[in-house]
């Protein structure tokens, strides 16, 4: 009977050894699995990104390709327009030129060369207009903010709010106008343009809207939620105000470069 307890009872010991010792092989084999597992979705995760970050920079070349012609275009056109002003005309069409050809072929400027050509647009486009025409600029910029001189500004990203305001205001009515705000400060850029425009225009702009499109998908793709674009109609005055978080978009870059 003894003999027989002491059977079973090193039968158990030993099933219970086996179990153990099966739990132990099965957990590590299914922890080796899981790492594999978690490397290879790293890896796909990393390949899924770079897919990613290419197909945003066709996309942006893309966009690129359509808005420069479009740009020089309406600076010729204003150019043209006011052959008497020839000098000022060609001395500003340089330096938009010049930072079209070089400086929008890099990824990011700094907010003072994008400042500086939106200052230089703003003056081509105003050629074409009365001298006694409603016209309001204003700057805000603070020179000793810590990313005024920082390349992480997207070239290029002024011209569509500065181009529909001349575009589409209606230059005929008595109130008509158009106010262009810009400011710099704690690494927030603000851009805020309104004007007087014939509701006619802006219901046209926004249904053929290739510019309006491209402009909202170009801010997505560079600046992902580090930005806010408003657009609003009312009583034939049309409103676009862009903020761009440069501050922590510039921390976002740091980190994850």
């Amino acid at each position: 009977m003894d003999g027989n307890y002491y059977m079973i009872h090193d039968y158990l010991i030993f099933i219970g050894v086996f179990a153990i010792f099966l739990f132990l092989t099965t957990s590590i084999y299914l922890f080796s699995q899981n790492q594999k597992l978690n490397q290879r979705n790293t890896k796909l995760s990393e390949t899924n990104k770079l897919i990613e970050q290419r197909l945003n920079e066709v996309r942006l070349e893309h966009i690129g390709t359509k808005l420069n012609p479009h740009l020089f275009k309406n600076i010729l056109n204003s150019v043209q327009s006011h052959a008497y002003q020839t000098y000022m005309s060609l001395d500003k069409l340089a330096n938009v030129l010049d930072y079209i050809l070089y400086e929008s072929n890099n990824k990011y400027v700094s907010p003072k060369e994008e400042l500086n050509f939106a200052l230089s647009l703003i003056e081509i486009n105003k050629i074409k207009i009365n001298p006694l025409f409603d016209f309001r600029i204003k700057s805000r910029i603070n020179k000793s903010d810590a990313l005024y001189e920082e390349k992480v500004f997207a070239p290029l990203i002024s011209v569509d709010l500065i181009e529909n305001a001349f575009k589409h205001t209606d230059f005929l009515a008595q109130d008509s106008f158009i106010s262009i705000y810009m400011e710099l400060e704690n690494g927030i850029f603000t851009m805020k343009v309104s004007n007087k425009a014939s509701l006619k225009n802006i219901l046209e702009k926004e249904k053929s809207g290739f510019g309006s499109q491209s402009f909202d998908q170009r801010l997505k793709m560079i600046y992902s939620t580090y930005y806010q674009l408003e657009r609003s109609s009312k009583n034939g005055v049309f409103t676009a105000e862009l903020k761009i978080n440069l501050g922590e978009f510039y921390d976002k870059m740091r980190y994850s470069g």
